[in-house]
């Protein structure tokens, strides 16, 4: 029988790398988004999670052996957070279970599991580095514990297999993407080069100086197809990183080299993203008219709040790949190659210059 995967947040970074991956391998592959975009060998599917009626409907002659969640919502607590994107789960899996034929559910989360949501971000007593799987939860609310809940009820009910994917900050292409420090560092950088502004990490000294890690949208999508059909992954939660560790006062070197501008030190004090291109909106439409850039709105293409918040935590971040490792996943990925590697293909796009 061939895998049928159903891809949800087939239009963001996480989504379009799997859709890739699984589509290479020979799988038949639809992709649900609100608004799907076009993709080489995927069925788009347009659905909204928050509507159970048209949800239903959309999903009623799709039966995928194999459901890939990579959506979320932001909203404006975490309380909220929690009531949306639970929904969005319980919804999906509920549309699906007439069909009987999922086999394996794939959840992706992130560091937050440990870190906490964005309320309380890396406050209060800090987690325990690096992060391993069997950490405890958090005793706080965290949206990412409620989808976590939902697959794990419907997989009870319903008996399918499941594996949950805790990636760091991911480094992907996609575009109106809600967290992407990739294209947001790579616009940054070409409006430092274009006005003459200093290449400033935005950060604080703890990330500038400690370690961290990262996670390739490959990588990830590679790791959900390993977890989803090894049987001895089956019903477990995972970090996954690329598998090296860097320090950002060797990386930002590294991004500035790829756009020919200078990396300025870090000088101790902190500049956030948010207050340093809070008035690149024009800047960036005379670039893009310039270039003949496909994309003229910069808010389409950054989100410095999201790069702001991963830079300026107060603790390292380093992430256990123990787990994967002994189980058999090997796939690595140098993190400077893969900003270089995201960078290329943004110019091949025509998104940055």
């Amino acid at each position: 029988m061939q895998n049928k995967a159903l891809i949800v947040g087939a239009s963001g970074v996480v989504g379009s790398a799997t859709a890739n991956v699984l589509a290479e391998a020979g799988w038949d592959v639809t992709g649900l988004a609100r608004k799907p975009g076009r993709q080489e060998n995927v069925t788009p599917l347009s659905a909204d999670l928050l509507d159970p009626a048209s949800l239903g409907k959309a999903l009623a002659d799709v039966a995928p052996t194999h459901v890939f969640i990579a959506s979320w919502l932001r909203q404006s607590s975490e309380a909220e957070n929690i009531r949306v994107n639970a929904a969005m789960v319980r919804n999906l899996l509920d549309a699906l279970r007439p069909a009987e034929s999922v086999r394996h559910v794939a959840l992706v989360t992130g560091l937050k599991h440990y870190l906490g949501p964005f309320e309380a971000y890396g406050k209060g007593k800090l987690p325990q580095t690096p992060f391993r799987e069997e950490q405890d939860r958090l005793d706080i609310e965290n949206f990412y514990y409620a989808q976590e809940d939902e697959v794990f009820s419907a997989a009870s009910r319903d008996g399918f297999n499941w594996s949950v994917h805790r990636p760091h900050t991911i480094i992907g292409r996609a575009v109106g993407n809600a967290m992407n420090m990739g294209t947001t560092l790579a616009v940054y950088a070409a409006i430092c080069r274009e006005t003459g502004r200093p290449f400033r990490f935005p950060g604080v000294e703890t990330q500038w100086n400690g370690l961290t890690d990262m996670t390739s949208a490959n990588v990830l999508a590679r790791h959900m197809l390993w977890a989803s059909t090894t049987p001895d992954a089956a019903n477990e939660a995972f970090n996954v990183v690329n598998g090296d560790i860097f320090r950002w006062s060797w990386m930002w070197q590294r991004i500035a080299a790829s756009f020919g501008i200078e990396a300025v030190p870090f000088d101790g004090t902190v500049r956030p993203l948010e207050e340093q291109m809070a008035d690149d909106a024009a800047i960036w439409r005379d670039i893009a008219a310039r270039e003949n850039l496909v994309e003229h709105d910069i808010d389409r293409l950054i989100s410095p709040w999201h790069t702001d918040a991963d830079l300026g935590r107060p603790i390292e971040v380093v992430t256990d790949m123990s787990k994967s490792r002994r189980l058999g996943f090997t796939v690595y990925q140098p993190t400077d190659d893969a900003f270089t590697g995201l960078f290329d293909e943004l110019r091949r796009e025509r998104l940055i210059p």
